[in-house]
């Protein structure tokens, strides 16, 4: 909005107004500041709205019954926080960032979609005692149907030039690094994303051509899903999924800011890809969001984000990585996440092919030193450190290349 409202007093009022508010620098802080204090601030009355429907957060015991032992405590404490993560993004959007940009409108998508999704899934758990929501397969199958429309638009020509309106919804352009004396090549939507980069390297390791699409199109929607998942299993401690978030927001933000500046995209040898910018002030508004949920969430925490916050959230970071070409960089930052979900993964194998043996004593991996008897604030803290580092090493790849 303070884009066309910039544009508006200085084009056709002809008011002069520093034009700080249009950096996305800025616009960056602006933001994280605005998800951050209406986060603190409306979150007092919201939490007092959920104890009053009663939105008690429901413990699994079917495979874990220590885990009933353990988070008793937690069973009254209201769930769904979710809802005040993304209303406070939303507005941050509004606000913010431009609403011409085709990153706007894949994010603002992305989130409602997916905050939808998981706001449904969690009604269903609250309403119907026993219910365990929508079937894992509806729910797989809803996220995937966001996920293929954002590649359809961002891998096939037609699409991305259909939502194409005047200055409204460009599609994505980038300029790839070529040797000094040489004019940088405009590569297309299509082009860009057919480029596939790994850290600590500076040319692309993959280059898609042809029916090679398919796999772009299907590898871009197992990123959205599988990030999205990813972060819902990751969500099962006070403040663990909220801090781990923070910092792999940081590090996608702060290649989405460089990205957007051709001198420094060229300095560091990375893409320049235009308005990426947008991408870096969402990102922002999602750490902003975030830190603002821990004042309630972490330990005791009073308010869970429930499946409303953690699909939606983690199909947004994958989106981001998706619409930078770092997908494998996500990979690293968000270890965490990743060691989470190949624990579930390596559990249920075990258990069916394995004649019911289980690796762990029990899983998401958090769980597991639950078990073997770490007190819960030990297993959150030592997670965002192991975080940290990734982060660290994810931002140093940048620079080593």
């Amino acid at each position: 909005m303070i884009l066309l409202v910039y544009q508006f007093l200085t084009s056709v009022l002809g008011m002069k107004i520093p034009s700080a508010f249009v950096y996305s620098s800025t616009r960056m802080m602006l933001a994280a500041l605005t998800s951050l204090l209406f986060t603190i601030f409306i979150g007092p009355r919201f939490i007092r709205k959920l104890y009053e429907l009663k939105t008690g957060q429901s413990i699994r015991v079917e495979d874990c019954p220590l885990l009933a032992e353990l988070h008793q405590k937690k069973k009254e404490t209201p769930t769904m926080g979710g809802i005040l993560i993304l209303c406070s993004m939303i507005l941050s959007l509004v606000l913010w960032m431009d609403w011409r940009s085709s990153f706007t409108l894949i994010l603002a998508l992305t989130t409602i979609w997916l905050g939808f999704l998981g706001g449904y899934d969690d009604y269903l758990k609250l309403k119907f005692k026993n219910s365990k929501g929508i079937s894992a397969k509806r729910k797989f199958l809803l996220q995937n149907l966001l996920s293929l429309a954002i590649a359809a638009y961002l891998f096939w020509p037609a699409m991305t030039q259909s939502l194409h309106r005047g200055d409204w919804f460009a599609p994505p352009v980038a300029k790839e690094h070529v040797a000094a004396g040489k004019k940088e090549p405009t590569l297309t939507t299509q082009e860009y994303m057919s480029r596939y980069f790994v850290p600590f390297c500076k040319d692309p390791w993959l280059i898609l051509k042809g029916a090679g699409i398919i796999f772009g199109i299907l590898f871009t929607a197992f990123v959205i899903t599988g990030s999205s998942n990813a972060v819902n299993l990751t969500d099962g401690l006070d403040g663990l999924a909220s801090g781990c978030l923070v910092m792999v927001a940081g590090v996608l933000a702060v290649v989405a800011f460089l990205t957007n500046n051709m001198e420094m995209a060229r300095y560091l040898n990375i893409l320049y890809i235009r308005d990426s910018g947008e991408i870096a002030i969402y990102l922002f508004a999602l750490i902003g969001a975030c830190l603002g949920f821990l004042w309630y969430n972490g330990h005791p925490a009073q308010v869970f984000m429930g499946d409303t916050g953690s699909l939606a959230l983690g199909g947004i970071i994958g989106v981001c990585a998706v619409l930078l070409r770092r997908e494998v960089l996500l990979g690293l930052i968000g270890g965490v996440f990743v060691a989470e979900t190949v624990s579930v993964i390596l559990q249920v194998g075990s258990y069916k092919l394995r004649n019911k043996k289980r690796i762990f004593l029990c899983t998401p991996l958090h769980h597991h030193f639950e078990y073997k008897g770490w007190p819960e604030t030990k297993v959150v803290m030592r997670f965002w450190m192991i975080g940290l580092i990734l982060a660290i090493v994810g931002l140093a790849s940048l620079k080593f290349q």
